[in-house]
């Protein structure tokens, strides 16, 4: 009778694996882990995180809260594997990655309609007529990357991602460093390491004239502006940082009740807090000067490295060019194009896409009608974004209110985020019936 094919078991293959499964159909997963690993990728389950363990905001009343919300109403394994392996992270959603991983890993396998593969593909079948899922991610190989070029007939896309250095938690000093999430009352879940004006600027003075991995002679560096190196927002100006990623508003230090000049925040890597990762530091300074410069930190003199940020090539398609609205390809409708690859930023959005895809190639394998979300809720959204952007524009993006049709009608800014949400939960809930009926499946609802 044939299978649903999904190649990569990244976010968005795992959840498009998920839906498709549930809906009744046979899915066949196919990963090239532990046969072969990408530069970033060094743990043999599925769904492994690479540049941090968060979801970001937790908050509904957010674009991506929104999102989250929305995609547990549509069963998503990823929402729900997230939340049963979160660490403290104040408003946020974060995960121990090992855990989360292993646990993905873990459901998929003991999934009947599910089989799973070891093994590396590169080449797009052409001739198969049944549905396929191409999730390969950002770091999707040469091969399968030149594979996708020819068949699309358009230059592929790239950008560069950097990750964050991850710290050993017994060696940081907790004499300096303290505990509290922005705003909040209490200790908080994150640790904070304060900087007075001169341990600032010297800081900054550093990382400035700090040396970088080089970009090989054929690459241009193009970063995507939500993920930038450290290194590069500090190029920007003497207190880009201080605005961005070190804001020390409403972390104020126990020990004078005042906000420092600057601060680093840490969050916890696991539940154990054994390991802390650097926010808002991805970079693409060599080891050795992230060794020297990072150490200049107040309160981690002595930090010990258990994983060094580093830089990576994200290959994504012009989807304005190359998806429909149900992440099909246009011109081979079989193929269906979900993550990073089709032109989303973040894991929740990689993870959402690929819930998209999974639930509209179970209905092309089912013989039904091919849906899309409404443009009012934030999956909606990201499809817009995805096929009526301008393709000499077109830049990979998280969601956030600026995707959605513009309000119809004017309220104070703090009311906006409720009413987008309740807005987007209502017209998702009549879809979510309308599908239902179609398919005449209780899984959709």
């Amino acid at each position: 009778m044939g299978s649903i094919t999904i190649i990569g078991g990244g976010l968005a293959g795992c959840e498009a694996a998920w839906q498709a499964a549930g809906r009744g159909c046979d899915v066949t997963i196919y990963d090239m882990k532990p046969l072969k690993y990408s530069p970033a990728h060094e743990d043999k389950n599925l769904a492994e995180l690479v540049c941090s363990n968060s979801f970001r905001s937790d908050d509904p009343t957010s674009a991506v809260g929104l999102l989250k919300e929305e995609m547990k109403l549509l069963n998503s394994l990823i929402v729900e594997t997230a939340r049963e392996t979160a660490v403290p992270a104040g408003k946020a959603l974060a995960v121990d990655r090992s855990r989360f991983a292993a646990k993905i890993t873990e459901k998929l396998f003991q999934n009947n309609n599910i089989e799973v593969i070891r093994k590396e593909i590169t080449e797009l079948p052409v001739d198969s007529k049944d549905p396929l899922i191409l999730a390969t991610g950002p770091l999707t190989s040469e091969a399968m990357a030149d594979s996708l070029s020819l068949m699309t007939g358009e230059e592929r896309l790239s950008f560069y991602d950097a990750i964050a250095p991850i710290v050993e938690s017994d060696s940081l000093d907790m004499n300096i460093i303290y505990q509290k999430s922005r705003y909040d009352e209490g200790p908080g879940d994150y640790l904070n390491c304060p900087m007075d004006k001169q341990q600032y600027l010297h800081f900054i003075h550093e990382l400035a004239n700090g040396s970088c991995v080089p970009l090989r002679d054929f690459e241009s560096a193009k970063y995507f502006e939500g993920c930038l190196p450290i290194e590069v927002m500090c190029s920007r100006g003497v207190d880009t940082l201080r605005f961005g990623p070190m804001k020390p508003v409403g972390l104020p230090d126990p020990k004078n009740g005042k906000d420092p000049y600057a601060v680093v925040q840490l969050r916890k890597e696991n539940i154990e807090g054994s390991h802390y990762n650097l926010v808002g530091f991805q970079t693409k300074l060599t080891y050795a000067e992230q060794n020297r410069i990072f150490r200049l930190i107040p309160g981690m003199e002595k930090a010990k490295f258990s994983r060094f940020g580093s830089i990576h090539r994200n290959t994504f398609i012009c989807a304005p060019e190359i998806l429909l609205p149900t992440l099909q390809m246009r011109k081979n409708k079989h193929i269906f194009i979900a993550g990073q690859l089709s032109g989303v930023e973040g894991y929740i959005e990689s993870a959402a896409m690929g819930l998209l895809a999974g639930i509209n190639s179970a209905r092309m394998f089912s013989g039904q009608t091919l849906i899309v979300p409404p443009k009012t809720t934030a999956l909606g959204a990201l499809v817009v974004h995805l096929t009526e952007s301008l393709p000499k524009r077109f830049q990979p993006s998280n969601v956030n209110f600026g995707l959605f049709p513009p309000l119809q009608q004017k309220m104070p800014k703090r009311s906006r985020g409720g009413f987008r949400s309740e807005q987007a939960l209502t017209d998702l809930k009549v879809w979510l019936e309308e599908e239902a009926v179609k398919s005449g499946s209780r899984n959709a609802r």
